[in-house]
């Protein structure tokens, strides 16, 4: 079964989070078909049929610190996971151009409570408008002169076990899912 990581705080600047050594240590984990998609921590690879994602994430999660010295929130997704996202079509109507950035946020756990979607920023920067399979939609205003504080709402919303790209990337992680 196929499978996408998506780390957290992933710098390819830091020797140590570069593609070649973060594919290194999944396959040291013995996972097959390992890729990366772009050099911003994310992992393709082959996992069993039935792996748990859990399991799978707290199995890699431990890898790190050992492995290459540091910690990074890893989420796991299959590629059916993926297809189902990208068929929902969370971003109907709306365009990732160079005035607006569509992004995804992946959560790790389900949200305990109430969200509080559509949120939309005083300043017009972001707005988040929809959840769905652990997954947050957003857009972000690429205009503003000021940096949006979407991270830090969604830190203050859902915690620091997230990590978030763009729906661009999404979709090219999914595309190469398939090869």
């Amino acid at each position: 079964m196929r499978y996408v990581a998506l780390l957290r705080g992933i710098a390819p600047s830091n020797p140590n989070m570069r593609n070649e050594k973060l594919r290194g240590v999944l396959e040291g984990l013995g996972f097959g078909n390992v890729a990366s998609v772009i050099s911003s921590g994310n992992l393709i690879f082959d996992a069993d049929d039935g792996a748990d994602p859990a399991e799978l994430e707290e199995l890699i999660e431990a890898a790190w610190p050992k492995e290459l010295g540091f910690e990074s929130t890893t989420i796991i997704r299959s590629r059916e996971d993926l297809e189902r996202l990208i068929a929902a079509d969370p971003f109907a109507g709306r365009t990732d151009d160079r005035t607006s950035r569509l992004n995804v946020t992946f959560l790790k756990h389900e949200p305990e409570g109430d969200v509080p979607l559509p949120h939309r920023a005083d300043d017009g920067t972001y707005e988040a408008f929809a959840l769905a399979d652990r997954a947050v939609f957003s857009a972000v205003d690429s205009t503003a002169r000021r940096t949006p504080d979407l991270m830090r709402w969604l830190e203050r919303t859902f915690g620091k076990a997230i990590t978030t790209r763009t729906w661009k990337t999404v979709n090219r992680i999914a595309g190469r899912m398939d090869g």
